[in-house]
């Protein structure tokens, strides 16, 4: 992680069906995308399951992994001062950016930490109190590509189709030419 970026995990144990530990992700993001418009970070949108995006560019990423029962580990990774180089990822992965270049915004990790804390504690009590629907309602509200072609790339097999919702348990749905398709975990990317 390049000096100046913000890298950090939360460790915790959540409660709730084990289902809905990687609904998460979505809490996350939301929480993320919050506390930058919150600083005035304008181009913002959410990109399924786990990214946030700068016009376009990748900004951050989420990571959850459950090493035990009920445990959940909520890593967050921001550019905030510099990008990967676009040579190092895959071909049609979207383009890194940093926060520092996107939006001309120079903040500290320690800054980010500050205004996530409460962004996130925010949304997941909201989580707690209401269930996923309107995390999921405020999700779409700002998501990449609905509406869009995309590809969804799991570990066994390809699929391409209109991204037409995330349905309640997190699910990408996608349209295509033999119907709805779901899309529990994979990678997507924009375009046929």
């Amino acid at each position: 992680m390049p000096e100046g970026n913000f890298a950090a995990s939360l460790i915790w144990r959540p409660g709730g069906e084990p289902a809905a530990l990687a609904l998460r992700s979505f809490v996350a993001s939301l929480a993320l995308r919050d506390a930058l418009a919150d600083m005035g970070v304008a181009g913002l949108t959410l990109k399924w399951p786990n990214d946030v995006l700068l016009g376009g560019g990748k900004l951050a990423g989420i990571l959850l992994e459950s090493p035990s029962p009920g445990t959940l580990v909520l890593g967050i990774g921001i550019n905030l001062i510099a990008a990967p180089d676009p040579a190092a990822v895959e071909a049609r992965a979207l383009r890194p950016v940093s926060l520092l270049a996107g939006s001309g915004l120079r903040i500290t990790p320690e800054e980010m930490l500050d205004r996530l804390a409460p962004a996130f504690a925010a949304r997941e009590a909201q989580m707690q109190a209401w269930g996923f629907a309107p995390i999921r309602t405020e999700w779409l509200a700002h998501a990449a590509g609905l509406g869009q072609t995309l590809t969804a790339r799991t570990g066994t097999d390809t699929v391409e189709g209109t991204f037409e919702d995330v349905d309640d348990t997190g699910q990408l749905v996608l349209r295509t030419a033999k119907g709805p398709h779901r899309v529990a975990a994979g990678d997507v990317f924009f375009g046929g």
